[in-house]
C-alpha cells in the first residue's frame, strides 16, 4: 500500500538533492515554484553546469542573472520575457520544437530529467495532489524525472483531467501559502478592437475555438455574445471565456472530442479564473501531447484557431518567434493548431496581427528579416486579419497573395510593398 505521508522539509534541504551536472525541469506559467527556484539559486556557489529545462516561467528568473548564471544553463523550449536575454546569450539556449512533441524529449530519454521542481495542491484523502493550471509538459516531466521536489500550496486549484501526482512519487516537499501567478485583463487598444471584430465575423455557430491570451483574443471573445453552441479545445485560455460560459454560449455540445468539456493544457489569468477551474468537472486539463495533437484537434468540427505573428512576408510566410536572429518567444503550439484547424471539417486557421508595430514599422514585409525563423510555412497559411480587413490566402498564387496582403497593410506602407511586389513578381 502506498504511503500518503509527505516528506516535508525546509527549502534549503529540499534543493540539496540537486547535484552539479543535473538536468532540472521547472513547472511553468502560473504554477512556477519560485520558492524552490530561489532556494536553488542560493546554492549557486556550490553547483556547476546545472541545466534548467522549461517552457514559459513567471518570476524574475534569478538563475539567468549574475552571479547565479555561472552555475546554471537555461535551456528553454519556449522563451518568455524573463529568460529572453539569457536565451540570446552564452548563458542560455532555445530548443525549436512543437509543444506537442516536447514530451518526447523526456519519454524517449533525449533529455532525461534528474529532478523536477513542481508546485501542487495539498493532497486529498487518497494522497493525490493536483498540478493545478499547468499540466502541459509537466505531466510527462513528473512521470519520467528521477526525483520530484514539490512546493505544496493551498492556493493551487484542484483541476480535473490528468494533472495529478501521488505523494508517494514526491521525494521532498516544502509548504508555502501564497497566491499563484496571475495576469489581469488588459484594456484592448482601438487597433485590437478592430482586428477582434474582423476575426469574430469569421467564427461560426458550433465552432471549436483555440485562442491564447491577450488583447485580440479577448476582443474576439467579447464579440461572440450572439453566437451559439461554441466549444473550446485549446492550448491555453484566460478570463475571456468566462462571460461566454456564464451566458451559455460555450456549451461544447457539437465537439467530437470530449463533448461538453473545455479542454486545455494550461490556463493563466485572474483569481476569478482560478476559482472557476477549481474542482470544476467542466474543464479538463490534459498534457500538451493530447491538446496539441493534430489528429485529435481535426476531429472537432469548425476548429477556429486564432494565432499571432511578428511579421509576414508577401508570399505568406509567418515569423512568430524571432525578430531577425533574436529569439523572442518560441514555436509553441502554433503549427499544431494551424494544421489541426485547416484539416477540421469547416475549420479556419487565422492569423491576427496589427498592420504595424508600435514604432510604425510594417508587419507585412517583402521579405522576412535576415535570420528570422519561419514558424508557419506559406503552404499552411489561410486567413490573415489586420485592422484593415481579412484576406484568405488559401489557393492563391504568389502574385495574388501579395496583392491580397497589400490590401490589408497599413496605407503608409502600401506603395513600398506594391513596388517590392512588382520587382519580385513582375
Amino acid at each position: 500500500m502506498r504511503s500518503n505521508e509527505l516528506n516535508i522539509v525546509y527549502a534549503a534541504e529540499a534543493v540539496a538533492r540537486v547535484k552539479s551536472g543535473n538536468r532540472i525541469f521547472f513547472h511553468g506559467a502560473a504554477m512556477t515554484p519560485n520558492v524552490l527556484i530561489d532556494a536553488l539559486c542560493d546554492r549557486y556557489k556550490e553547483l556547476q553546469e546545472v541545466e534548467l529545462i522549461q517552457i514559459h516561467t513567471e518570476g524574475n528568473a534569478r538563475y539567468t542573472q549574475a552571479p547565479y548564471r555561472e552555475a546554471f544553463i537555461t535551456n528553454s523550449c519556449f522563451v518568455g520575457s524573463n529568460v529572453r536575454e539569457a536565451a540570446n546569450s552564452a548563458y542560455g539556449a532555445y530548443i525549436p520544437i512543437f509543444l506537442s512533441e516536447v514530451h518526447l524529449l523526456f519519454r524517449k530519454n533525449i533529455l532525461p530529467l534528474d529532478v523536477a521542481f513542481i508546485q501542487v495542491s495539498p493532497p486529498d484523502s487518497h494522497g493525490f495532489c493536483s498540478l493545478g493550471v499547468s499540466v502541459d509538459i509537466t505531466l510527462p516531466a513528473v512521470q519520467t524525472a528521477k526525483k520530484i521536489i514539490a512546493q505544496i500550496n493551498p492556493n493551487v486549484p484542484r483541476t480535473h483531467g490528468d494533472g495529478i501526482i501521488h505523494v508517494s512519487k514526491i521525494d521532498a516537499a516544502i509548504e508555502v501559502d501564497e497566491p499563484i501567478h496571475s495576469h489581469a485583463l488588459t484594456t484592448p487598444t482601438e487597433v485590437e478592437r478592430q482586428i477582434g471584430k474582423h476575426v469574430a465575423e469569421l467564427v461560426e455557430d458550433g465552432a471549436t475555438l483555440q485562442m491564447g491570451i491577450g488583447g485580440i483574443p479577448n476582443v474576439v471573445l467579447s464579440n461572440l455574445m450572439n453566437h451559439k453552441r461554441l466549444g473550446i479545445h485549446t492550448e491555453l485560455f484566460s478570463d475571456g471565456i468566462l462571460p461566454l460560459v456564464e451566458k451559455g454560449i460555450i456549451t461544447g455540445e457539437e465537439k467530437e472530442i470530449k463533448t461538453g468539456k473545455i479542454v486545455t493544457c494550461f490556463a493563466m489569468g485572474s483569481p476569478k479564473l482560478y476559482d472557476f477551474v477549481n474542482d470544476n468537472p467542466l474543464v479538463h486539463f490534459k498534457e500538451a501531447a493530447y491538446t496539441n495533437d493534430t489528429a485529435i484537434i481535426r476531429r472537432n468540427p469548425k476548429v477556429t484557431a486564432i494565432n499571432s505573428a511578428i511579421e509576414i512576408d508577401l508570399t505568406g510566410q509567418i515569423c512568430a518567434d524571432t525578430i531577425g536572429k533574436y529569439q523572442y518567444s518560441g514555436v509553441g503550439g502554433q503549427m499544431d493548431f494551424i494544421r489541426g484547424a485547416s484539416l477540421s471539417e469547416g475549420g479556419k486557421a487565422i492569423f491576427a496581427l496589427p498592420s504595424v508595430t508600435q514604432k510604425g514599422i510594417s508587419k507585412i514585409v517583402p521579405f522576412l528579416k535576415e535570420g528570422a525563423g519561419v514558424t508557419t510555412t506559406r503552404a499552411h497559411v489561410h486567413y490573415i486579419a489586420t485592422e484593415y480587413g481579412v484576406v484568405n490566402l488559401y489557393g492563391k498564387n504568389l502574385k495574388q497573395r501579395a496583392k491580397a496582403l497589400i490590401s490589408i497593410a497599413h496605407p503608409d506602407h502600401r506603395e513600398a510593398l506594391e513596388k517590392a511586389a512588382f520587382e519580385r513578381f513582375f
